[in-house]
């Protein structure tokens, strides 16, 4: 059970989930919420930031949310819009400043007694980004830091622990965005006590409340995520604890056989299912992501399913999904981004009930939840793989030939990665295997051949992401190795692409 928590209220901007990683990596627990969605049943919360958003607060559209009871039971701290919703439903002005604030400005903080900001250095950096501005405040609203271009650069409301910037404290440009949001959780009365140790113990004795002697089937799929889930049920459960290792036909090459071998080592009741012919035939002529994705997640639910039977009383079944997962799969506005194997591909009627412990930690803490438990490094920090594979990266029809190509293509690709010293820099790599042929020449002869995209980030937790600088030497080599090793490849390029605006798969 978590004893204390922030809530984020999400009003939709970019830079929420940063937040939450601020927080967390402050050693308090946080989750994040749509706007309209406060948990206020919820005993153990113990502060609420809203965050910043895309809207203008006088917007006809924009996010908005009754403000009076959270005011009264916690304290507040709003950030950019969040600052400006308060201020604008408190009875202040919320108007178009003069000149986009954006960028790099000096906070001067007015009042040294202030619990936010009276530790905070003097023309310390901060990071504005917003086109409105507050133009009035309320009697009751005191101004605690200006800018040289804003004057209500924060604020506190006098008689109720609520405060508000209109800069980000979250983002790495403001210098000291940590000690303020470390002086909102001790504002809060947080113990800031949430570590992978703590994690670890309070996660083991809920599993053990939650499953009592029930039995429980784990959907590995060879990745940190599932590998860390059947660590953690292994030592709340264990002999209860069935693992299942299913191979689709969309793994990368020779992965079945390495994964198993690789669980044996930790001492997991591990179950291998080689249903490849299985997904193929479900998967013939659909082209549509969404249909693979579903295909795919509703086949392994099948399996699973199925060999539950056959072990006879399994009531469970648990998945490795995290909190990007969740967050990518849902929107504040309920529209799908895009479905993801652990959340999007369940059918409505399982007959197992679901266990998740790892549905609220980014990918990193997952990680860290790994070396603590002991776990081997090669495990913990091997790239993440999506679940529907290389169904994903394959766009298009799915076929056994074109499954080959791929698994060709990103073998070698993460192979050199792995002998220059590159895997460890990288987040996450792949091949992509495009449903477009070009021309080409080999020897005397003109081909018409496969086109495979090499994709590699950098990020911390998959909400953002940058492409991989790699050098040009090394793209050259994996680009000749590919064409002249991987029959029906005749041209490779390299994605150069963000997120946002792009996702890190194709699909």
């Amino acid at each position: 059970m978590i004893h204390e928590k922030i809530v984020i209220l999400d009003f939709g901007s970019q830079t929420t989930q940063l937040i939450g990683r601020r927080i967390r990596e402050l050693n308090t627990f946080c989750e994040i919420v749509p706007y309209n969605k406060f948990p206020f049943d919820d005993d153990n919360v113990k502060g609420v930031i809203l965050s910043g958003s895309p809207f203008s607060v006088n917007d006809e559209n924009a996010f908005k949310t009754d403000l009076t009871r959270l005011r009264s039971h916690y304290p507040v701290l709003g950030i950019c819009y969040g600052a400006q919703l308060i201020a604008q439903t408190s009875g202040g002005e919320v108007g178009k400043s003069a000149s986009r604030e954006y960028g790099r400005a000096k906070l001067h903080v007015k009042d040294t007694s202030d619990a936010l900001l009276g530790n905070i250095r003097e023309q310390s950096q901060v990071w504005m980004s917003h086109g409105d501005t507050i133009l009035n405040i309320p009697e009751t609203f005191r101004v605690i830091a200006s800018t040289g271009d804003i004057h209500i650069a924060a604020y506190k409301i006098e008689g109720e622990p609520t405060w508000g910037v209109q800069f980000h404290p979250e983002v790495f440009h403001t210098e000291e965005g940590t000690r303020i949001l470390d002086n909102f959780l001790t504002i809060c009365g947080c113990q800031k006590d949430w570590t992978p140790a703590s994690f670890i113990e309070t996660t083991v004795n809920d599993l053990k409340q939650q499953l009592g002697n029930d039995k429980v089937i784990l959907a590995l799929s060879g990745g940190v995520d599932s590998s860390v889930t059947a660590v953690l049920l292994n030592k709340a459960i264990g002999k209860n604890l069935t693992c299942v290792f299913v191979n689709h036909g969309l793994l990368r090459k020779n992965e079945f056989e390495t994964v198993l071998e690789n669980y044996k080592h930790l001492g997991l009741n591990v179950i291998g299912v080689d249903a490849k012919d299985r997904f193929y035939k479900a998967l013939a002529g659909v082209t549509d992501p969404e249909r693979k994705r579903k295909i795919i997640g509703k086949g392994f639910i099948d399996v699973f399913e199925e060999e539950a039977l056959k072990l006879k009383d399994i009531k469970w079944l648990a998945q490795g999904t995290i909190y990007p997962d969740i967050i990518e799969s849902l929107s504040i506005t309920g529209t799908t981004i895009k479905s993801h194997h652990n959340v999007g591909g369940l059918p409505e009627k399982m007959q197992l009930k679901l266990c998740e412990p790892l549905r609220l930690l980014f990918k990193d803490e997952v990680r860290r939840i790994g070396l603590e438990l002991g776990m081997q490094k090669n495990l913990i920090y091997r790239h993440p793989f999506p679940g529907p594979g290389l169904g994903i990266r394959i766009l298009g029809e799915i076929t056994p030939e074109k499954v080959r190509v791929a698994q060709d293509a990103d073998d070698i690709f993460i192979s050199n990665l792995q002998m220059a010293g590159l895997y460890d820099k990288v987040w996450q790599a792949g091949a992509i295997l495009l449903p477009v042929h070009s021309v080409g020449v080999m020897g005397d002869e003109r081909t018409y051949e496969n086109t495979v995209v090499l994709r590699a980030v950098t990020s911390t937790d998959a909400m953002t992401a940058d492409w991989a600088h790699l050098p040009y030497e090394f793209l050259a080599k994996v680009s000749n190795e590919i064409i002249n090793k991987v029959k029906g490849v005749n041209r490779v390029v390299y994605d150069i692409s963000s997120k946002p605006p792009a996702t890190i798969e194709w699909e």
